[in-house]
């Protein structure tokens, strides 16, 4: 390395540091000068970490985060006036409303190019966005009282459907937090991108939930807004399906292509709009009806920690966090309609206490086949049906239908049982069931524990008729929260996906930067 020319004072310095360091009170300021600068860079490593902390991990638990007696609370959650954990900054101006702990992942992505809140070029800007939150404020604090009250909400004029019973959590809370819902909610579905891995998506397979409601979020009228400053979320109207089935080559097991596109369009995304970058993703959401949608969705940090994901595969140990993500119900439309596929016996017309017939897919199913394939007529278990016996024919035979996991949480079965009137017997460990924040699954389905298997038909038998009929009426109410319209009605279940966002959207609120 060339040497720097001497410098004229340098003579002069070492009898500088003679008498600096021979003073005892030169000593003592230099000491305390050292100190005060660690304790300033600790202060600044810790204030400018990630929004999460490493040490808290993702809950494990498969109950909703909404109860039946928490249910204001959470959908219409207030941070506490201490400022304390429920008020978790994410980024800059933005609150989760409830603490929403994940796991370190990815890197993240963000660009600070056009996030320009708070300037004076963009102050209508700021105020359209306060104006947003003062209207989810209101919003919440009608859920909280509705929650309250003895008194159900009134229906629209062109519905008369006014949600109560058993099925719900808490029903007037639902009903408040629906209309609440119509009267304000509005989406954005971002422009950029080309079909068929953009604004499309299979509408006649087991992933038809992820096409039906990208085609109808494209086709939409009433919550789709043109103009992004009036909206509450925004859609990145991406197919992880059509991603596979176009980019993914079979049997290699390499998804790098799938993630290289989700990280190329998010990136287009907050290169050329600002709104990513103002809340880091928290009011933007993905959905996918695809097992790979979890890996899809890691490709990004902040896609994977702060938006909301709209999943079928929503499985808690992999990552699933009840309190961001909404739980997709998985739905096999081999036609691509329900015509002919809804409607069941009564009990009394149902000679087979349970029923199952599936390929041998992930942990649950070998055992299920290993304890009941052939060995009782009254719990039918089947790998391969025999030939002539018609599968859901068998389904509106049975009381019971069970629903086990196979590779992933998610199960068509259970939508299929709910369909034919079947009793659903969830078999899963850490998946969060469809709608459950408004949903009480107890009055509607039976969930039996893995370990338990082998005691399976014992547990059913223990159901009495009167409780069966319970449950069974449970699922003639709750059919029309799964049904897909065509157009979509009032409550159907892409009603449902959209009221699960809209809960989520309410759990955050964000500000402008100063």
């Amino acid at each position: 390395m060339r040497e720097a020319p001497a410098s004229p004072m340098k003579s002069s310095a070492p009898n500088f540091r003679t008498h600096l360091f021979s003073s005892p009170l030169a000593i003592f300021v230099l000491a305390a000068i050292l100190l005060s600068s660690i304790l300033f860079i600790a202060h600044s490593g810790s204030t400018s970490s990630s929004w999460f902390s490493p040490s808290l991990s993702s809950t494990s638990s498969s109950r909703s985060w909404l109860n039946d007696r928490r249910f204001a609370a959470a959908a219409a959650p207030q941070p506490p006036a201490n400022g304390g954990a429920d008020s978790r900054e994410l980024h800059g101006g933005v609150q989760r409303l409830l603490p929403s702990p994940a796991p370190p992942g990815p890197p993240g992505l963000f660009t600070g190019k056009n996030n320009l809140v708070g300037t004076r070029k963009n102050r209508s800007v700021d105020l359209k966005l306060e104006r947003l939150e003062l209207d989810l404020s209101r919003a919440r604090t009608a859920i909280r009282l509705a929650s309250r009250s003895n008194k159900n909400a009134s229906a629209p004029a062109d519905d008369k459907y006014v949600p109560q019973g058993a099925i719900y959590r808490n029903a007037r809370a639902f009903h408040r937090s629906y209309l609440e819902m119509e009267r304000l909610f509005k989406v954005y579905v971002y422009e950029e991108g080309e079909p068929p891995l953009f604004h499309d998506g299979p509408c006649k397979s087991i992933y038809s939930t992820e096409g039906r409601f990208i085609y109808n979020m494209e086709m939409e009228t009433r919550f789709r807004t043109r103009d992004p400053e009036e909206a509450h979320v925004h859609f990145l109207p991406f197919s992880v399906t059509y991603m596979v089935k176009y980019l993914y080559q079979t049997r290699t097991f390499d998804i790098s292509p799938i993630r290289r596109t989700v990280i190329d369009y998010v990136g287009t995304i907050a290169r050329k709009h600002r709104y990513w970058n103002r809340s880091l993703g928290a009011d933007h959401f993905m959905l996918s009806c695809h097992d790979w949608g979890p890996e899809a969705s890691a490709s990004i940090s902040h896609l994977y920690h702060n938006s909301i994901r709209v999943l079928c595969n929503a499985n808690t140990s992999e990552g699933f966090n009840p309190l961001k993500d909404a739980s997709l119900p998985e739905i096999n439309l081999r036609t691509g309609s329900i015509e002919g596929f809804s409607g069941g016996l009564s009990a009394s017309q149902r000679p087979i206490i349970a029923f199952f017939a599936g390929g041998l897919h992930g942990p649950i199913r070998p055992l299920l086949l290993d304890h009941w394939k052939g060995r009782d007529n009254d719990v039918r278990v089947y790998e391969y049906l025999p030939r002539g016996i018609s599968y859901y024919d068998m389904m509106k035979d049975s009381k019971f239908c069970l629903c086990p996991s196979g590779y992933e949480v998610a199960s068509p079965r259970i939508v299929e049982a709910i369909y034919l009137e079947c009793v659903p017997v969830i078999i899963s460990e850490g998946y969060i069931l469809p709608f459950s924040d408004v949903l009480d699954w107890k009055s509607f389905s039976v969930e039996v524990p893995i370990s338990e298997i082998r005691n399976l038909k014992k547990i059913l038998m223990e159901i009495t008729p009167g409780q069966y009929l319970k449950l069974q009426r449970g699922v003639k109410l709750v059919q029309r929260h799964f049904v897909i319209s065509t157009p979509p009605k009032r409550f159907d279940v892409y009603h449902m996906i959209l009221h699960s966002i809209w809960l989520r959207r309410l759990n955050i609120r964000i500000h402008p930067k100063d």
